[in-house]
């Protein structure tokens, strides 16, 4: 008895093979379609790898003759590199020059003194001044680290600050200022003012500020203001002035009231800063004094007479002493904070700070009677068209001691100095060519014309710097020219021959390289396009180019790359006509050495003196590949014609597909069909055998 058979699965009538076999023949109008996609998505691949290789050979040659060409470019040498080197800008003239370093310019680096590791910044307000540029901030007060964190932070290029490692369980604190000069010195206010002081990073130093003690001897009754007080309030007056020739001072007396006018070349800078302190002392009130005298007398009475028992009584006086019949209101004592003003020339005063002055040395002695004072710091760039300084005492119980007027420019003299000094903002000097010449900055780019000086350290010697044409940028610009027009050069021959050769001359290429390009060989060789290219780009390299009558090198091959720049000396090569440039290298250094500028007008050169470059080897080839790789260009047009052609053919494709799916569903169908019915006859036959060997056993 044959075994089950199920239709579809066993494939006892080998249906499975004739149904392959059949759709074989089919799908050849599919495999031939495929086949054909696959060509021309090589094909649009070739020319994409074209328009690789002239579009890389394009951009090179722009660099030749754009303003940006190598040829322009110089080197400069210094003969002192440790101490000062240059950097030159294209425009610099080829030359030689001395200098010497005598100092770099220098930032402030101030070091504190050595505090314990756990030492806590108090909150408070810090700010910090380099130069134009400022720096302030809120501290709610942390750790020494944490507060330079909080500097370098917000630095923004002006300051920054570092934590050193000192003794054993000490540590310092480092803040510098980031840009050299003495124009950018630190300056401390505020509360980091207080700390510099606090932590031994700045120390009290003799001011170097100009004084006018003799115009404070000067002294000058102040503008008819009028107030509003009691007509017997006595008025200010010079008379409650006193000058101390001793320790130049002026002690205002309550009611006393004096100006001091601004020398002329004071006024004549507008970053001068005027500086004094002013010292509170209490007296005796003047107004109690005067509230006696105001109030009405006490007459005594006439008296009388008595004369055995007979009392006459006096007569009052009648003496007038021209008392005001209601006495007057009591004068209150007067307190006022507000006794410094400036005086514009107009003649109207406005009023001027008076800042708490805290004590900054607790031994100093010319400082510690200080604690009660007050400092005025008066910047002469607020107070546009000021003339002279008014102090107006309008107290009556508190007398002023005005220390000298100080004139000064905080950038150059703060009155204070760093403890230790890492290094204090100082500007460079250096001499050129005999001439000193000082600048806030290491990097000095005004002193040589197109030239950057950058000064590291004080010179021993003189040094030379030397300015020279950069010959290696421009050799090795020139070299990589060769290579990307020798890489556009194979893969013209590649597309246009089909000669292995070519390919296996091209020892640059790797193993997978070759087997890609061995794909593409000969695959344009109809089209004319390539060889019309190639053809044109040779006529360019090869041609004489007269850009003046005085010129040396017309030729590329006068600088030693040609076709067969080393000569057939090696026996005859095919490779070496294929189109391919040679380079004699000592022929290139040599033309470099001594004809730079007819090298570069060789790439591109201006025709009819309009400034523009329009014509050299480099720009006619620009020219020339622009015309295929443009967009809209020769090699645009086909690739977007092979696009066309491809997304028909995937159309094409996908329709075939469809078509051999149906059909193979059919034929699998018509032949499970015939298979089932062929296995159901087989079963029906094998039915009637087992009948009849039954009844012929039966017999």
């Amino acid at each position: 008895m044959a075994g089950i058979n199920i239709p579809g699965v066993t494939n006892q009538y080998n249906t499975n093979e004739t149904v392959e076999k059949l759709m074989k023949i089919e799908r050849i109008p599919l495999t031939r379609e495929q086949n054909a996609l696959e060509s021309l998505k090589t094909e649009k691949d070739a020319w994409r790898d074209l328009n690789s290789k002239l579009s890389s050979l394009r951009d090179n040659s722009k660099t030749l003759y754009s303003f940006e060409n190598p040829f322009n470019n110089k080197i400069t040498s210094s003969t002192e590199e440790y101490a000062i080197t240059a950097d030159a800008n294209r425009s610099a003239s080829i030359q030689s020059f001395k200098i010497d370093v005598i100092q770099p310019a220098t930032p402030d680096r101030f070091l504190s003194s050595e505090l314990d590791s756990d030492y806590k910044v108090q909150e408070g307000t810090f700010t910090f001044k380099a130069g134009e540029k400022q720096l302030s901030f809120k501290w709610k007060g942390g750790s020494l680290k944490d507060f330079a964190n909080a500097i370098n932070k917000r630095g923004n290029n002006i300051i920054k600050a570092s934590i050193i490692g000192a003794s054993e369980g000490k540590k310092t604190l480092l803040i510098e200022a980031v840009k050299t000069g003495k124009e950018n010195r630190l300056i401390f206010e505020d509360d980091a003012y207080k700390m510099a002081f606090d932590i031994k990073m700045i120390d009290k130093i003799k001011s170097k500020a100009v004084e006018f003690a003799d115009e404070q001897k000067q002294i000058l009754p102040v503008n008819k203001i009028e107030y509003e007080e009691p007509s017997y309030m006595p008025k200010l007056s010079l008379t409650n002035i006193k000058f101390n020739e001793e320790d130049k001072t002026v002690r205002v007396e309550p009611r006393g009231a004096y100006q001091v006018k601004i020398p002329e070349k004071i006024l004549s800078d507008s970053n001068i800063h005027i500086q004094f302190s002013i010292t509170p002392e209490n007296t005796e009130d003047i107004t109690s004094g005067i509230n006696e005298k105001l109030m009405q007398p006490e007459l005594p009475s006439a008296g009388n007479a008595e004369f055995e028992g007979i009392i006459v009584n006096n007569s009052l006086s009648d003496v007038n002493m021209n008392l005001p019949p209601v006495p007057p209101e009591p004068l209150s004592p007067v307190t006022e904070n507000q006794i410094v003003f400036a005086v514009m020339e107009d003649g109207t005063e406005k009023p001027v700070e008076v800042k708490d002055l805290f004590s900054i040395k607790e031994n100093d002695s010319e400082t510690s009677n200080l604690n009660n004072s007050k400092y005025v710091d008066i910047n002469l760039s607020e107070y546009k068209g000021i003339k002279s300084i008014a102090i107006r005492n309008t107290n009556t119980g508190t007398a002023f001691t005005i220390s000298d007027f100080s004139a000064l420019n905080p950038v150059q003299d703060l009155g204070y100095g760093p403890v230790n000094p890492v290094s204090v903002a100082d500007d460079a000097i250096i001499k050129y060519e005999g001439i000193t010449i000082s600048r806030s900055s290491n990097k000095i780019d005004d002193v040589v014309p197109e030239i950057t000086l950058n000064l590291h350290d004080k010179t021993e010697k003189t040094a030379t710097i030397s300015v020279k044409p950069d010959k290696e940028s421009s050799k090795n610009t020139i070299i990589e020219f060769v290579g990307k027009y020798n890489q556009a050069i194979a893969e013209l021959n590649i597309l246009s021959q089909k000669k292995p050769e070519i390919i296996q001359e091209l020892n640059y290429l790797t193993k997978e390289e070759q087997e890609q390009e061995e794909k593409k060989l000969g695959i344009f060789q109809s089209d004319f396009s390539l060889t019309n290219i190639k053809s044109n780009m040779a006529s360019i390299i090869s041609q004489n180019y007269v850009f003046s009558d005085t010129a040396k090198i017309t030729m590329l091959s006068q600088i030693g790359i040609a076709t067969n720049a080393g000569g057939f000396s090696g026996g005859y090569s095919q490779s070496k006509l294929r189109g391919y440039l040679e380079i004699d290298e000592k022929k290139l250094d040599a033309a470099l050495d001594s004809n730079m500028d007819d090298i570069r007008q060789l790439f591109g050169y201006d025709t009819d003196g309009d400034l523009i470059i329009d014509s050299g080897i480099a720009y006619r080839l620009d020219k020339q590949i622009s015309a295929y790789t443009q967009t809209g260009g020769i090699l645009s047009l086909k690739t977007s014609t092979l696009d066309s052609k491809i997304k028909s053919s995937e159309q094409k494709i996908s329709k075939l597909e469809t078509q051999m799916n149906n059909k193979e569903a059919q034929l699998r169908s018509k032949y499970s069909q015939m298979e089932g019915s062929l296995n159901s006859l087989e079963a029906q036959q094998n039915t009637i055998s087992n009948f009849t060997k039954q009844q012929n056993n039966k017999q």
